[in-house]
């Protein structure tokens, strides 16, 4: 799918904005290339996002344009813009307008406060605390946008992983977007993981509702229940039952700790190489098969490589950038 046109002036953002709405919604073939387009074009600068989220904002509540829609989505994608787009960017309009006279927060449709975007680098933690008490832990190379309203807190997870602990208010919905998923908090203890192919969502506490792909007129969902662990990919979408030691040991970062049972020595290596700037390469089937167990510290490669040519008889190679480990 070809990406909007794009203008630095803002009726040209607004219009991007409402094209890429417009394809996000109601577009079949929208992809997870689509989705990542639009979140690099988001990421551009805020007047981007904002106009983005004013848009969608008025596209949720408007019931024009609801039925508009309806009426033009059978006709395909070049009608439905040329009928959509000047009545969307004018009731966006009038959104910003009411702003300008005064018109209190309350009464207003949308107008995000944007919190600010937050950061952990690789190797780090940050924890996040929102006004409500609700938390956002982030491990290792992870960044979120958070924006908050009088009746949405609302969070995207550009990239990594983030652990929520959300204070539960109906009237005010806390919602994560992460790659083509949405997760809406029902009274929750989770946490997200986004990798380059995979989304990974996994309730601890409570019940969340996940949403795939959003907008999209085939997406799955599912009603999450403590263990429930979603595995998302742009072809498949699996959710399995996981016990509490399970989630505890992949909760291990919280405490600076990377805990396998057992897990194939390649995996470990990928799971340690997301914390660190040393990278452990290993080389030969056999020994990347090897399973390795125990809990070792996530900042520490040099630990975890004396452990694997000590106690378990691989040669390990430090190639001064990175450790390479052999059968």
């Amino acid at each position: 799918m070809s990406e909007p046109r794009q203008s630095p002036d803002a009726r040209g953002i607004e219009e991007t904005a409402a094209e890429w709405l417009i394809k996000r919604r109601d577009c079949e073939e929208w992809s997870e290339a689509d989705q990542a387009a639009l979140d690099v074009w988001l990421a551009q600068s805020w007047a981007h996002s904002t106009a983005f989220w004013r848009l969608e904002a008025v596209w949720g509540r408007a019931d024009r344009l609801d039925a508009l829609r309806q009426q033009e989505a059978p006709r395909g994608f070049a009608q439905m813009r040329r009928r959509v787009l000047p009545i969307l960017i004018r009731a966006a309009a009038g959104v910003a307008a009411l702003a300008v006279v005064g018109v209190p927060a309350s009464m207003m449709l949308l107008q995000p406060e944007l919190k600010a975007t937050y950061t952990a680098p690789l190797g780090g933690r940050q924890t996040i605390t929102l006004r409500d008490g609700s938390q956002i832990e982030l491990n290792t190379n992870t960044v979120v946008r958070v924006a908050e309203t009088s009746g949405e807190r609302k969070v995207w997870l550009d990239k990594g992983e983030a652990y929520f602990t959300v204070k539960h208010d109906a009237s005010r919905p806390f919602v994560v977007i992460a790659a083509n998923g949405r997760i809406t908090d029902l009274g929750t203890k989770f946490f997200v993981r986004r990798d380059a192919n995979r989304l990974e969502v996994a309730l601890v506490e409570g019940s969340a509702q996940f949403d795939e792909n959003l907008g999209r007129k085939t997406a799955r969902s599912a009603l999450l229940s403590p263990g429930d662990v979603v595995v998302a990919t742009a072809s498949s979408l699996s959710v399995t039952k996981q016990n509490g030691r399970v989630l505890k040991d992949k909760l291990g970062w919280r405490h600076g700790v990377l805990i396998f049972d057992n897990t194939p020595l390649v995996e470990v290596a990928a799971e340690f190489n997301r914390y660190n700037r040393t990278k452990l390469v290993v080389e030969g089937d056999a020994a990347a098969e090897t399973g390795i167990g125990g809990t070792f510290p996530a900042n520490d490669v040099a630990a975890f490589t004396r452990v694997a040519q000590g106690v378990l008889g691989l040669k390990v190679k430090n190639n001064g950038t990175d450790f390479v480990i052999s059968q």
